[in-house]
């Protein structure tokens, strides 16, 4: 049986995912000779070529880019059984910070929070509100230990992910005198006609064309019961603060159920509680 060292799987991840061994060196804090012969002893003990080191930057080769599915695989239990252990010998933490989209609405998550509280009354816990690109950052800088965000199309090597089994609902929504909200049929077209307030993808990034954005779907919400423009936001939000100001609108492939994951990193090892508090989130049906 081959044992594969943990650092050479996680280097052979960063490299494949950054595009380059000095660029995973930089993130792992290791010179870039360490990256290159962990890589190197890792295809040696597999028996199988992971790059093409032909061109400038090292390209993932076919038997690569399958092995890297697998190696995630392997990070990924590797995580769970991480978390398993601390729960197993305690060594408590002394805080914990969960951030959260506002995207995310369960039936199940004041009863987890409960159950929380009774569990660990004695944990200082905080709760941060963040979308996106600035939600994963706070992850990997450490300020927060677990995230629910709205799916991304990928995550950096460092973040674990896993799919929430209950999905959100996003629709189109504009204030009640909105010229929108008097029309007997909106397309695509009549949408191109008025202001779209969108979700800025981190707060670094400067909005593009002429819309409105704003980093939150609660400022989102606020600008749009103004009178802004139109949004889509997520229906159990509206319903909660803005139900008798905004009005749904009726859009072909509109509302939609979009995917919440839970998000941690795997630089640190979440302790016995938040270890409690992913593990409840990703079993809820």
């Amino acid at each position: 049986m081959m044992h594969h060292s943990p650092e050479a799987l996680l280097a052979f991840v960063e490299a494949a995912m950054l595009g380059s061994f000095s660029a995973a060196a930089r993130k792992l804090g290791k010179s870039q000779s360490t990256i290159s012969g962990a890589i190197a002893n890792l295809e040696v003990d597999l028996g199988v070529t992971l790059f093409d080191r032909s061109t400038r930057k090292p390209a993932l080769t076919e038997h690569g880019r399958l092995i890297l599915g697998r190696v995630q695989d392997i990070l990924a239990a590797t995580d769970r059984l991480d978390r398993t252990a601390l729960q197993l010998v305690g060594g408590l933490e002394s805080r914990l910070t969960l951030v959260l989209s506002d995207a995310y609405q369960s039936v199940h998550y004041e009863r987890t929070m409960r159950h929380f509280e009774q569990r660990y009354p004695d944990l200082s816990f905080e709760c941060l509100a963040a979308e996106g690109a600035d939600l994963v950052a706070l992850i990997q800088s450490g300020r927060a230990h677990i995230g629910l965000v709205q799916e991304q199309a990928e995550y950096p090597p460092d973040i674990g992910a896993a799919v929430l089994s209950e999905r959100s609902e996003i629709a189109l929504y504009v204030a009640v005198g909105h010229a929108l909200a008097q029309a007997p049929a909106v397309d695509a077209e009549l949408l191109a006609g008025h202001r779209q307030i969108r979700l800025a993808q981190t707060f670094m990034q400067q909005p593009a064309g002429r819309g409105w954005s704003a980093p939150s779907y609660l400022m989102m919400l606020e600008m749009t019961t103004m009178g802004f423009g139109w949004a889509a936001l997520p229906s159990a939000l509206v319903k909660q603060f803005a139900n008798d100001r905004l009005t749904r609108l009726t859009v072909r492939g509109w509302p939609r159920r979009v995917q919440i994951d839970a998000v941690w990193s795997r630089q640190r090892t979440l302790g016995p509680a938040g270890g409690w508090l992913l593990e409840q989130m990703l079993a809820q049906a």
